[in-house]
C-alpha cells in the first residue's frame, strides 16, 4: 500500500482503499471488470445504477416544466388582462418577454462555472428554484411596466441556472451513447411546459377571475410560483451531486460510475479537472472555435423556434375564444414530445447525430411554408404541429454539444452554458419578430423562421464535415501506431 492509503496495482493504477476492501476474494487485476465480481456482474451492477440514477434525475423533468411555466405565463396572462392592468403600450410586452434573456445569458456561464467548483447540484439547483419560483410570485403584486420589468429581469438572472446546470449534471452521470435519450427525456420537460402549462393556466385564468379581490392573470403568478417553490424543497432530497460527491452510492458503484466515463472518452473527469483546472477551463472553451460555431448555429435555431413563446397568440389567429385557444395549444407538444423521445432515442442507438437534427428542422420548415400558405383552420393546426416537432432536432443538437465537447470537465461546463447563454440572443431577437402588425397571418415572421432554421442547417453540416475529418485523423495516429481497438470518435 502507498502512504496515501491507495492499493497500487501492478500495472499502476491506483485504487481508493475502501473499494479495494470491499473488493470480491477472487479479485484479478489484470481483468478490467475483476474489481465489480467479473464482466457480468459489472453488468448487472451498471444497470441498477443507471435504475438508480434515472430515477433520481426524473425529477429535472418536473423541475424543467416548471422553469418553463414560470418563464412563458406572461403568454398566458396576456389573454386574461396583463398588458391592460399594467397599461402596456407599444414594444412593451415584447420588451418583457426578452428582457428576461439579458439575465439569463449574463448568469450561465459563472453558474456553471461555480456548479463545477462546489460539486452540489442537490443544494445550488433547488436554492436557485425556490429564488425563481419567489420572483414569478412576486410578479403577480406588480402594477406597472417598470415592476413587471425588474421581475422579469432577475427572473432570468436566476433561473440561468437551471437549464446548463440539468445538462451538465447528466453529462458528469452519463455515456456518450446514453446522453441523447437523456437529454430528451430533460427537455421533453420544456416541450410539455408548453402544452400543459396552457391546460393550467387555462384552468386557473377560467376560475380564479376575482377571488380575494385579485385577476385571474396575479392568481397565476401565485400558484405556479409557489409549486416551484414546492417542488424545490423535494429536489433537495432527490437529486444526487456529482459521481465523486453522492454518498447514496456504494463506494463500488461510484467506482464505477467513474469508470464508465473513464472507458467512454480515455480520460476520467477527475484526472481531467486536475490537469486543466477549473479557471483554465474558461481558457480552452473560449479559445476553441467550434464552441462558437455551435453558439451561433443554436442562435439561428433559436430565432427559427421563437414561435414557441408566441404559441398561444398563434392559436388565437384560428378564431376560438380564449380557453378553446389554450386548450389546442396542448396536442402539439404532446406530439412534440414523443417525436423527440423516439427521434432521439434512435439517435443514440445509431450514433448518428446529424440526420436527427436536420430532419425535423425541415419539418419545421414545411409547417412554417403552409402557415404561410393559408389561413385556413385545419392546415394552419396542422402546421402548429409540424412547427412544434422541429424541437426534435433542437433536442438531439444539445446532445451533439455534449458529445462533441466532451474533456476536461471544465471546459464542458463553460461550453455548455455559454453555447446555451450565447443562443439566448436568439430569444431576444425573437421576441421582436411577431408583432401584431404583421398578424393575424404572421407571414414575414414565419419567413425570417425559414431562413434561419435554414443557416443552421448549413452550419450543422460543415460541422459535421469537420467531425469527420477529425475522425479520418484518429484512424490514422492509431493505424501508424499500430492500435488495434478504437478510441475515442466524435459522434456525428
Amino acid at each position: 500500500m502507498s502512504q496515501n492509503g491507495y492499493e497500487q496495482e501492478d500495472d499502476g493504477l491506483e485504487l481508493p482503499q475502501d473499494i479495494v476492501d470491499n473488493a470480491p476474494a477472487n479479485f484479478d487485476h489484470h481483468d478490467p471488470d475483476a474489481e465489480f465480481g467479473g464482466h457480468e456482474a459489472r453488468k448487472k451492477m451498471e444497470r441498477n445504477l443507471l435504475r438508480k440514477l434515472d430515477a433520481r434525475l426524473s425529477i429535472l423533468i418536473v423541475i424543467y416544466i416548471l422553469n418553463y411555466i414560470d418563464r412563458n405565463n406572461a403568454s398566458a396572462a396576456r389573454l386574461r388582462g396583463f398588458e391592460k392592468d399594467l397599461k402596456l403600450e407599444g414594444q412593451q410586452f415584447n420588451t418583457l418577454l426578452s428582457i428576461l434573456y439579458v439575465g439569463y445569458i449574463i448568469m450561465q456561464v459563472p453558474s456553471n462555472m461555480f456548479l463545477n467548483h462546489i460539486g452540489k447540484p442537490s443544494v445550488y439547483l433547488p436554492v436557485c428554484m425556490i429564488i425563481w419560483g419567489t420572483i414569478s410570485i412576486l410578479t403577480g403584486i406588480t402594477v406597472n411596466f417598470v415592476g413587471a420589468l425588474m421581475t422579469r429581469f432577475f427572473l432570468g438572472f436566476v433561473e440561468a441556472a437551471f437549464f446548463p446546470g440539468a445538462l451538465f449534471l447528466l453529462s458528469k452521470w452519463y455515456r456518450r451513447d446514453e446522453l441523447g435519450l437523456r437529454s430528451a427525456m430533460l427537455y421533453c420537460g420544456s416541450l410539455l411546459s408548453n402544452g400543459f402549462g396552457a391546460l393550467i393556466a387555462s384552468g386557473i385564468l377560467n376560475g380564479m377571475e376575482g377571488k380575494l379581490g385579485h385577476s385571474a392573470w396575479r392568481w397565476l403568478f401565485y400558484i405556479e410560483g409557489a409549486l416551484t417553490v414546492f417542488f424545490a424543497a423535494v429536489a433537495v432530497f432527490v437529486l444526487p451531486d456529482f459521481p465523486a460527491t453522492s454518498m447514496w452510492l456504494s463506494p463500488l458503484e461510484r467506482r464505477l460510475a467513474e469508470k464508465r466515463l473513464e472507458e467512454d472518452v480515455g480520460i476520467s473527469d477527475n484526472e481531467s479537472t486536475k490537469s486543466a483546472g477549473h479557471a483554465h477551463g474558461l481558457v480552452l472553451a473560449f479559445r476553441d472555435w467550434k464552441v462558437w460555431w455551435l453558439a451561433f448555429a443554436l442562435t439561428s435555431m433559436v430565432i427559427s423556434l421563437s414561435f414557441n413563446a408566441f404559441f398561444p397568440t398563434l392559436s388565437k389567429t384560428m378564431g376560438f375564444n380564449d380557453t378553446v385557444t389554450l386548450l389546442l395549444c396542448a396536442p402539439p407538444w404532446v406530439f412534440a414530445t414523443i417525436c423527440a423521445f423516439a427521434v432521439t432515442r434512435h439517435s443514440d442507438a445509431t450514433g448518428e447525430r446529424f440526420y436527427h437534427i436536420v430532419l425535423p428542422l425541415c419539418v419545421g420548415i414545411v409547417g412554417f411554408i403552409i402557415a404561410i400558405s393559408t389561413m385556413n383552420i385545419a392546415a394552419r393546426y396542422i402546421s402548429l404541429f409540424l412547427m412544434a416537432s422541429s424541437y426534435c432536432g433542437f433536442v438531439t443538437f444539445f446532445a451533439w454539444i455534449s458529445n462533441s465537447i466532451s474533456r476536461p470537465p471544465a471546459k464542458r461546463a463553460v461550453a455548455i452554458a455559454f453555447i446555451n447563454a450565447f443562443s439566448q440572443f436568439g430569444n431576444i431577437a425573437g421576441s421582436y419578430i411577431w408583432p401584431t402588425a404583421w398578424g393575424p397571418s404572421y407571414r414575414n415572421s414565419y419567413a425570417i423562421c425559414i431562413a434561419t432554421n435554414g443557416l443552421a442547417i448549413v452550419m450543422c453540416y460543415v460541422f459535421r464535415s469537420h467531425l469527420n475529418r477529425l475522425n479520418k485523423k484518429l484512424d490514422e495516429e492509431e493505424e501508424e501506431n499500430g492500435k488495434t481497438e478504437k478510441g475515442f470518435r466524435y459522434m456525428v
